[in-house]
């Protein structure tokens, strides 16, 4: 938890809602031409793409702010996951570090080092989470976990 990477954090999304960006678009485009085989999986790319962006913010924010929600939300949306199959932690990995990245080109110059480095941080942080969860849900239940790949 860090009250000063909460306070820059902030300031991003300020600027990027300010701005009137709606980063899940681009974020999007730029998911599906890394992974195009994911697509498929959705059955509105428009209400998960809002879904998903999100929640990956709030997640984010979230942990730099110490809130205690977010283990439970990450437990539970890796759970629910596994009826897309076995989800590669790459692609986990990949669309947290893609929200990350389109959010600060949304930023412009509300975008700092600092900023860039408070929003990496915490969402490898969230990285770890989902690693763990994936972990736990493994041993409490191995026939219905989602599969670690």
């Amino acid at each position: 938890m860090s009250d000063a990477d909460a306070a820059l954090m902030e300031a991003s999304l300020i600027a990027v809602a300010d701005a009137g960006i709606d980063i899940r678009h681009a974020l999007f485009e730029r998911f599906f031409a890394a992974h195009p085989e994911r697509r498929e999986s959705f059955i509105s790319v428009d209400a998960a793409s809002r879904r998903m962006t999100d929640e990956t913010l709030q997640m984010i924010f979230g942990l730099a702010k110490g809130e205690g929600w977010v283990w439970p939300l990450v437990a539970e949306l890796v759970f629910t996951h596994r009826s897309y199959g076995a989800l590669p932690i790459a692609e986990y990995d990949a669309f947290i570090d893609m929200t990350v990245a389109q959010l600060g080109l949304a930023a412009g110059p509300a975008w700092s080092e600092d900023s860039a480095l408070a929003w990496r941080q915490h969402a490898d942080a969230l990285k770890t989470m989902i690693r763990k969860a994936r972990a736990e849900w493994a041993t409490a239940m191995p026939a219905g976990a989602p599969q670690i790949a």
